[in-house]
């Protein structure tokens, strides 16, 4: 839904139970013109979607949250200022589904740390 188009991922490394890829935001899209005119902030729906797309490539199939039990955001990405941006995902399955801890950060800056439950 966003990759190739809100965001273009320039490096993946996969290992089990883990995947990381760094993105590259792209600040030129239509949705940065209202989250915020002159002051572009990636959506924190657009984070969840982002860490969604990544354990989807990582499970090779869809999946959708079944529980947050941990949604922090910590610091607001501007696409201008932070144009790259990694993202790494670890997961295991269990009865109740994918359990998922992820983060968004570069180098010393952490964006947004999440851990639920997909399905």
């Amino acid at each position: 839904m966003l990759a190739g188009n809100f965001y273009t991922v320039t490096a993946h490394a996969e290992e089990p139970g883990q995947v990381t890829v760094t993105i590259e935001l792209n600040a030129a899209h239509p949705i940065f013109q209202g989250h915020f005119p002159e002051q572009p902030v990636v959506p924190g729906v657009c984070m969840m979607q982002t860490i969604t797309e990544v354990l989807e490539g990582a499970v090779k199939q869809k999946v959708s949250m079944k529980k947050a039990s941990q949604m922090k955001f910590l610091q607001m990405i501007d696409p201008v200022k932070q144009p790259l941006v990694d993202v790494t995902v670890n997961y295991k399955v269990d009865e109740a589904g994918w359990k998922v801890n992820a983060t968004l950060k570069r180098e010393d800056k952490t964006f947004m740390k999440f851990q639920g439950i997909f399905n």
